[in-house]
């Protein structure tokens, strides 16, 4: 596999011979499923970070290898270009002081990673799109330099066979074309992992998919880039238009992109796998020499790894993980929604909102996703990312009449979201303490109408007004992010502006 991965070059009985593979391994995963060969409730959760390299004058740092050396820890890995990295957080058990404890340990590995990208004059910034990236930044030469991204890129590039186009239209609109995916890299992200069951694991996608919007318009932190103001959270619409292998014939025939909220709720993990393989052609056809079915027969546990690998390539906002864990298979949802940052702390409470939110919803007599169609889950996603704090969205109607109300965000989340988190959470075993702290910040931004994009937007705006040219007042509110990101206090708390005059740039 690495042999085939260093060359990167496929041809067609690569393909053939992969696409028979993936269908081996999606019955080798039907009969785990009817075996019911799958790990039992754990309650274990899990986070990944992706990370922005910065100079002391906001500006990204191509520098991931450097500071990846100098970190010297598994816990750090590189990420698509060179200004990226990703920190890894072993998984937890859900209950207690979980989410404390998953506070302390990031200060630690970020405080570590940080003092340790100094010594190359450079730091670490979680933010969901750097402001300061210029196109420039952006290109082939400045992926990170491993072997599967400079693959994937090709891989892309050959089945779209055209230069990528980005059209973003928010409260300014950016238009521009890109010769490979390097774009996507713009987006840095928090990824929640959630062991579950076959049988919760439908109940957890489809409470996961439903939330969706909610959680992005509470968390957006990304309004910003190249220069433009665009969506309050511009990752999602940047990164499929950065990854559509699509050229404008097949979008206009309706297929399906890579980056994908999806088009319905589920009754099973298999669904989600299916679809992966019916809708999407491979982009790197390596395979494994394990044959899942024969591992089957003789009673052991097959690594599924061309389903695996392709599922990798389908970059679903609510993806299905399967894995093996002390040779017991599991299943996970990786909920990908949320930006990173601003800070630990509203990085903690967007998890302990999300994790007592869809063990709420999906226990509930009559679940939200009976209640109100697909599209306006969908709609709901859109919206909040084009609008962030001040969205409104769609949600069931409370009380005996049914159907669909639209509402404010915040008001969502304060009359009837937060309680349900606070249940949920409760039900995980977390201390009231965690829930009370984590679940507090989540109001207070509600109750402020404050989030990463509200507060970087008007911040920006400020800057301007005080006679700053436009890079350099995304570069001076680039470095007070910094600032109040390594002092940690949550960002509704933030003052809005520069500290102090700034000489004009």
């Amino acid at each position: 596999m690495g042999e085939k991965v260093a060359a990167g070059r496929f041809d067609l009985s690569d393909r053939q011979h992969y696409r028979d593979k993936l269908r081996r391994c999606l019955t080798g995963l039907e009969r785990l499923l009817a075996e019911q060969r799958f790990d039992r409730p754990k309650n274990l959760m899990g986070l990944e970070i992706e990370l922005n390299l910065v100079g002391s004058d906001g500006m990204p740092k191509m520098l991931n290898g450097e500071v990846l050396e100098r970190i010297a820890s598994r816990d750090f890995q590189t990420e698509l270009a060179m200004f990226n990295l990703e920190v890894n957080i072993a998984p937890h058990r859900l209950g207690g002081r979980v989410f404390d404890r998953l506070a302390e340990e990031l200060r630690t590995s970020l405080a570590y990673a940080d003092r340790k990208a100094g010594e190359v004059d450079s730091g670490i910034v979680m933010i969901g799109i750097l402001p300061t990236l210029d196109r420039d930044d952006l290109v082939s030469s400045n992926l990170s330099d491993v072997d599967r991204y400079t693959l994937l890129n090709d891989q892309i590039v050959a089945a779209r066979g055209e230069d990528f186009v980005l059209d973003i239209d928010g409260v300014e609109r950016l238009t521009c074309t890109s010769k490979s995916i390097a774009p996507e890299a713009a987006c840095t992200s928090v990824q929640l992992h959630l062991q579950v069951t076959p049988g919760r694991f439908a109940d957890v996608w489809n409470a996961a998919q439903a939330v969706a919007g909610v959680q992005i318009a509470v968390g957006a932190n990304s309004p910003f880039l190249f220069g433009r103001e665009l969506w309050r959270e511009s990752r999602p619409p940047l990164f499929q238009q950065s990854t559509d292998t699509r050229p404008p014939e097949l979008q206009a025939q309706g297929v399906r992109p890579r980056t994908w909220f999806g088009e319905r709720w589920i009754s099973s993990a298999y669904d989600l796998f299916e679809e992966n393989l019916r809708y999407y052609p491979a982009l790197l056809p390596i395979c494994d020499e394990e044959d899942p079915l024969e591992v089957l027969d003789e009673g052991g546990v097959p690594s599924l790894a061309e389903l695996v690998l392709h599922n990798g390539t389908v970059y679903r906002w609510n993806r299905p993980v399967y894995g093996i864990a002390d040779g017991v298979p599991h299943l996970r949802v990786e909920n990908r929604v949320l930006p990173a940052g601003p800070t630990i702390t509203d990085v903690i409470a967007n998890a302990a909102f999300y994790y007592g939110l869809v063990r709420a919803l999906a226990e509930e007599p009559r679940p939200v996703w009976t209640r109100m169609p697909f599209e306006a889950a969908a709609a709901n996603f859109d919206a909040a990312c084009r609008h962030g704090i001040d969205a409104r969205l769609t949600w069931p109607r409370r009380g005996r009449y049914g159907g669909t109300v639209e509402v404010d965000a915040v008001s969502l989340v304060r009359d009837e979201l937060l309680p349900l988190a606070e249940a949920g959470l409760a039900g995980w075993g977390v201390e009231s303490a965690d829930r009370d702290l984590y679940l507090g910040v989540i109001e207070e931004r509600c109750r402020r109408r404050a989030n990463g994009a509200s507060w970087q937007a008007a911040t920006f705006h400020r800057a301007l007004e005080a006679g700053l040219s436009r890079d350099a007042a995304l570069a001076a509110t680039t470095r007070r992010y910094g600032e109040l990101m390594r002092k940690g206090e949550p960002v509704h708390t933030w003052p809005v502006g520069l500290p102090e005059p700034v000489p004009l740039g």
